[in-house]
C-alpha cells in the first residue's frame, strides 16, 4: 500500500511517495508525484489534469522505475503481516498509581484531580510490593521489567515510593530481572533532595509543564488556586541541571485555547529544555477546551510550523528533540508493538493504590475493566483476552492508515471515550496522528540530506 503527501520546507514543495509496508520513503519530483498517484488510484480531478498534461516519455521512464521498485519489495510491498497470534501471558510492565490525590487541579485533567472519580487514597508500601511480586512471577522469561511511578501526584506519597524501588531492586537480583523505572511529576515538590534521588534512580522522567506562563496559568493552577509555574519552573530547571544526560522530558498539553501551541515549545526550549512533547488534550467535544473536527486543520498548519522551528533551532545552539517528530526509520519498534501499540490490558497494566489491575492508567476506577488484584493475581483473564485482540489487523479503520505500524491502532482508552469501544477509533486523535508522521518523515529526509 502507498501514501503520496507534499510537505513544505522554506516555502518549497518536497514531494514523498511512502510504502507503508516495507517503511520506504521516496522524494520524487513533481511528475513522478503525480505518476505515483495515478498508479496506485490516488489522483484528485485536478490532479488528472495535470498527469495528463506531463510528458509522455518521462511517464514512461518514471513507471519503468516504479516497476523496478515493486519487483524488490520496496514499493506496493505485500502486507508486512497477516496473522497475529494473541499473547496474554506474560507482562512486562506497570503503572503504579502511588496515590489518587495531587496538589494541582489541571481544568482537563482526565482523572478529576488525580482521583479517577475514586477516593483520594495512597498506596501503601505492602500493595506496592505485591505488585512488584505479581509483575516478577507475571513476566514469563522477560528480563527487562518496567514500572512506571504515576498519580495524582506521586512525590505527595514520595517515602512509599522510595520503599518499593528498594523492594523491586533487591527482588530482581533474586530472580534475574532488571527493573527500569519512569515518574510522571507535576515538579511542585521536586525539591534537591527529591530530584537528587529521582536522578540515581529513575531511568526516565517526565516534568509535566504546559508552556507558556500564561497559558499554563490559564488551566493549571495549586488546590488554593494560586500560580504555580514560577516554582514549577524553578525546580524543573534545577533538576534539569542534576539530571545531565539522562533521559528525561518536559511533557505539556494544548488545548483549544493554545492552537499555537509551537510558542510553548519554543518557550520551553528557551528555558534550557532539549526534550519536548506536546500532547493535544483529549476532553469530550462539548467542552471548551476540547480539540475537535473543526480544529484539525489549523493544528495541521501549526505542526508544518513547528516542524520548521524544529529544524532550525536544530542547526544551532537551541537544539531540541520533540516527541512526536521522533521516528525511526532505520529500526523502528518490533513487529509486536507495531500492531498492539502501548501493549494495554495484556504486557502493559496499571495498578490502583489499593491494588487493583486495570488494562492501563486511564482504565482505572472503572469496574467493568477491572482484572484482578495484586493480592489475588488476574480474577478476570476474560478482560485480557479481549485486549488481546485489538490490533491494527482487526480493527477497520487501520486497514489503509499510513500510520498503523507507528500508531499501533491508537489509545484504547481515548477510542473508548469517543466510540464506546476500546477497539473503536478516536477520529482526530487518527487525524493528528497521520499528520505528525508525514511531518516526521520529511524531517528525517531534510535533515539527512543537509536541506
Amino acid at each position: 500500500m502507498v501514501h503520496t503527501f507534499v510537505y513544505r520546507h522554506k516555502g518549497n514543495p518536497l514531494y514523498f511517495v511512502w510504502d507503508i509496508e516495507s517503511g520506504s520513503l521516496y522524494n520524487v519530483d513533481d511528475v513522478a508525484f503525480l505518476c505515483a498517484k495515478k498508479r496506485y488510484g490516488l489522483l484528485s480531478a485536478e490532479e488528472e489534469k495535470a498527469f495528463s498534461d506531463s510528458d509522455k516519455k518521462d511517464v514512461s521512464e518514471i513507471n519503468a522505475s516504479f516497476d523496478e521498485l515493486e519487483g524488490e519489495g520496496a514499493l506496493n510491498a505485500p502486507p508486512l503481516i497477516k496473522e497475529f497470534k494473541k499473547r496474554t501471558g506474560a507482562v512486562k510492565a506497570m503503572c503504579l498509581h502511588i496515590c489518587h490525590d495531587c496538589n494541582l487541579r489541571c481544568e482537563y485533567c482526565f482523572a478529576s484531580g488525580g482521583t479517577y472519580n475514586t477516593p483520594r487514597d495512597y498506596m501503601s508500601a505492602e500493595v506496592g510490593k505485591k505488585a512488584i511480586d505479581f509483575l516478577i512471577s507475571n513476566s514469563g522469561d522477560i528480563k527487562n521489567l518496567e514500572v512506571d511511578f504515576f498519580g495524582g501526584e506521586p512525590l505527595m506519597n514520595f517515602d512509599v515510593v522510595k520503599q518499593i524501588t528498594a523492594y523491586a531492586k533487591e527482588e530482581a537480583a533474586k530472580k534475574g530481572k532488571r527493573f527500569s523505572f519512569t515518574m510522571t511529576t507535576n515538579c511542585l515538590l521536586l525539591n534537591e533532595e527529591a530530584g537528587n534521588w529521582l536522578n540515581e534512580e529513575m531511568d526516565n522522567v517526565v516534568l509535566s509543564i504546559d508552556g507558556r506562563e500564561s497559558v499554563h496559568n490559564e488551566v493549571r493552577h495549586t488546590v488554593s488556586g494560586k500560580n504555580a509555574y514560577p516554582a514549577i519552573v524553578r525546580n524543573s530547571l534545577e533538576f534539569r541541571k542534576i539530571r545531565g544526560d539522562k533521559k528525561y522530558y518536559v511533557r505539556g498539553t494544548f488545548t483549544a485555547k493554545n492552537l499555537d501551541f509551537t510558542e510553548d515549545v519554543i518557550a520551553l526550549n528557551d528555558l534550557g529544555f532539549d526534550q519536548i512533547s506536546m500532547e493535544p488534550v483529549v476532553l469530550p467535544e462539548e467542552d471548551p477546551m476540547a480539540i475537535t473536527r473543526l480544529h484539525i486543520d489549523r493544528i495541521k498548519a501549526e505542526y508544518d510550523r513547528l516542524a520548521e522551528v524544529y529544524l532550525e533551532r536544530r542547526k544551532g545552539g537551541k537544539w531540541f528533540n520533540f516527541f512526536h517528530f521522533m521516528l525511526d526509520l532505520d529500526h523502528g519498534p518490533c513487529i509486536h508493538k507495531r500492531l498492539t501499540g502501548c501493549g494495554a490490558g495484556t504486557e502493559y497494566l496499571a495498578v490502583s493504590p489499593t491494588g487493583e489491575i486495570y488494562p492501563c492508567h486511564q482504565f482505572v476506577g472503572r469496574s467493568e475493566y477491572l482484572i484482578g488484584n495484586v493480592g489475588e493475581g488476574i480474577l478476570n483473564p476474560e478482560v485480557r483476552e479481549r485486549f488481546s485482540g485489538y490490533t491494527v489487523l482487526k480493527k477497520a479503520h487501520c486497514a489503509d492508515c499510513p500510520a498503523k505500524y507507528y500508531c499501533g491502532g491508537g489509545c484504547a482508552a481515548n477510542a473508548l471515550n469517543f466510540s464506546g469501544r476500546p477497539d473503536g477509533q478516536y477520529e482526530v486523535g487518527c487525524e493528528l496522528q497521520k499528520k505528525r508522521m508525514e511531518v516526521s518523515l520529511a524531517i528525517q529526509f531534510i535533515e539527512r540530506n543537509g536541506l
